[in-house]
């Protein structure tokens, strides 16, 4: 939601990116209600990034498949968000997925006591829907996943990004083109 310059997490926003330019990549910074809801937020905001007007629209019309990823974590949401981000970009190039939606599940121990995420995962097949923009990685360059306290602000130096308001979850990201 944007209001006078600051957004809050509002129950039932659906979507709560903000897409901003840097010298020669793309930022997004997201924000939403939890960690999880703020990965599927920053997942989605990268892949609408690339898309054309054409792809908005073919992506919505085609059949949905849906997978199960289980990938390592570190317990560190700033290096699990980039995990997910580029096996987000990987799929779509080697495996022709799409990713339309995601529910990341919390992070857990496996019996081998190794951590992971476990991410349900909604795909169309990519080589259907038309990019105009080609993320060529997930950079480190301006990286923020933080939680806001109550009334907590935190502020960009972008203009088309407004203020954060807390209580929320805020990621600051940036992907080289």
């Amino acid at each position: 939601m944007r209001s006078l310059g600051a957004c809050r997490f509002l129950r039932g926003d659906t979507l709560s990116i903000w897409p901003h330019g840097t010298t020669a990549d793309i930022g997004l910074r997201a924000f939403a209600a939890s960690p999880d809801d703020l990965v599927k937020q920053v997942v989605l905001g990268m892949q609408q990034s690339m898309l054309s007007e054409v792809g908005s629209k073919q992506q919505s019309s085609l059949p949905w498949h849906h997978s199960q990823w289980n990938l390592p974590a570190t317990l560190d949401w700033d290096r699990d968000i980039v995990k997910i981000l580029e096996e987000v970009l990987f799929r779509a190039e080697v495996h022709d997925e799409w990713v339309v939606d995601i529910s990341i599940f919390p992070k857990g121990v496996d019996s081998e006591n190794e951590s992971h995420i476990a991410c349900q995962v909604a795909w169309v097949d990519a080589s259907q829907v038309e990019r105009e923009v080609e993320i060529k990685a997930v950079t480190r360059h301006d990286l923020q996943f933080i939680e806001l306290a109550i009334d907590e602000e935190l502020s960009s130096n972008y203009q088309e990004v407004p203020v954060a308001i807390g209580p929320g979850w805020v990621a600051d990201l940036v992907f080289d083109i």
